[in-house]
Parts: structure tokens; sequence; C-alpha cells
């Protein structure tokens, strides 16, 4: 190809319009916990509710009933240490077919857990990750589940206050349980409260409450349809109203 022809070829590329972005209701992003107070059994658990849950007519019917009828997902595993990983990266769900094609994409590979909860560096993946797709959508939220305050990296505020200054909700599914950690450390109390003060922010947040790991597969098919639907809520509190809530950086003290 000739010097003329390059140039010509360039400045068309150039020149040639950029593909819009795909329109959707939702940009999900799911961040689930898998650090080291979750073991094996209870990182399967939670993988099997979110299988089950797009596999469900109801979760199906609240995508299609959307204005556009569509949403766009994508599923990463976090611990702490940087431990960020993609189990399925953003794909479209707009009808039966896709949410099951969606769901198959969480079998192909098993969860693998690491140490330490870093919360707000799995807030900052979730945004960073909405911000690289080939989709827009009308609402954009990071879904975080997990059984346990933050306790490596940031305070966990920080990174819900810029994910909200980004126009990004930050919704949670706490995953409240007595059982101690590797560490021997038993949970904080009301990590119910801990969520809902701490971790969640945006237009609509809100928290959906396991009371246990075997609870999980119910909340998580109560929280997709909320959040699918966009239908704003207090959050479902475990706790009485008169408990204290921990302080934000609870865990990051402890450490």
């Amino acid at each position: 190809m000739g010097r003329f022809a390059v140039i010509l070829f360039l400045s068309l590329l150039a020149a040639a319009p950029v593909a819009a972005d795909q329109p959707v209701d939702l940009e999900l992003a799911l961040g689930i916990d898998v650090s080291g107070s979750v073991d094996d059994q209870e990182a399967r658990l939670q993988r099997q509710g979110y299988i089950a849950a797009f596999r469900h007519p109801r979760v199906i019917a609240a995508i299609e009933g959307g204005i556009l009828g569509r949403i766009a997902v994508v599923y990463y595993e976090w611990a702490g240490y940087g431990h960020m990983r993609i189990v399925a990266d953003w794909t479209l769900v707009e009808d039966e077919a896709s949410a099951n094609a969606s769901a198959d994409l969480l079998t192909l590979n098993p969860p693998q857990t690491a140490s330490r909860t870093a919360i707000a560096s799995a807030i900052d993946f979730g945004v960073l990750w909405s911000s690289m797709n080939e989709f827009e959508g009308t609402r954009r939220a990071v879904d975080i589940s997990g059984d346990g305050p933050n306790n490596w990296g940031e305070t966990v505020t920080r990174a819900r206050d810029r994910a909200v200054a980004a126009g990004v909700t930050i919704n949670g599914l706490p995953i409240v349980n007595d059982r101690p950690g590797p560490s021997g450390r038993s949970q904080i109390a009301d990590l119910d409260l801990y969520y809902r003060d701490c971790v969640i922010g945006g237009p609509g947040a809100f928290i959906v409450v396991a009371n246990s790991f075997d609870e999980f597969a119910i909340a998580v098919l109560r929280k997709l349809i909320t959040e699918i639907a966009g239908l704003a809520r207090e959050p479902a509190l475990t706790t009485v109203e008169l408990h204290v809530a921990p302080p934000c950086n609870i865990s990051d003290r402890r450490w």
C-alpha cells in the first residue's frame, strides 16, 4: 500500500463514527466475597444461589418487564490483597435463553478463596469495570455480598462515596453469622447495620440480609428482583433498631 493510500486509510478510520454503547435498563456488577471467612462449601453456596436466581422465572420476568427489557451483568469474586477475579464478564441478559447462558458461565470455574476482606477495593473494582463495557445503563449498580466488614486497604466509606459521586448505586447483601473466621475472631455484631451505614449508598440503595449461608439463595433471589425492577426500599434489618451501628472502621482498627 502506497504512502498516500495509508494516509487516506488512517484518515477514514479516524473519521469513522464510534459505535454507540448498547442501551440497557441496568448495568449490574455483582461482587461476591470469597475471603478467608468463607469456606469452600459456603463459596459454592453463594455461586449456586446466583446460578439458581438467574434461571428463576421471576428474575427473567423482572428483566423482560423493564422499559428496554434487557440488562448487562458482570460477576466477580473478591477478597483482600488485590484478589479480584472476574468469573463471567459483561453479558447481555434479555430473555430466558440469555439468562440461562449467563447462569451457565458461573458453572465453568469453581470459586477460589483468598485472605482478608477488602470491601473498598471490591467497590472500586466494580465501578471501574462498569466504565469498561459496551453498554449504557439507565441505572448503574455495584452489588456487594459478604460475611464481614472491611479489614484491608482503604476505609470502605471513601470507596462508597466515590462510587456515589460517579453515579453508581451500591447495594448490599450481608450474610449474618456468628461463625469465627480463620483468625479465631468472631464476626462483628450487627453486620446488617454496618452494611446499611457504611457500605451502601446512592439513589434507591438497599440491603437484603441473609441470616446464614443456607439462606443465601433466597436472599439473592429477592435482591435481584428488587434490583432489576428498580424498586427502592428501606433496608430489611435483622437487628433491633435500638442497637448502635458499628463504626465504619471497626475491623480496620481490629487488624
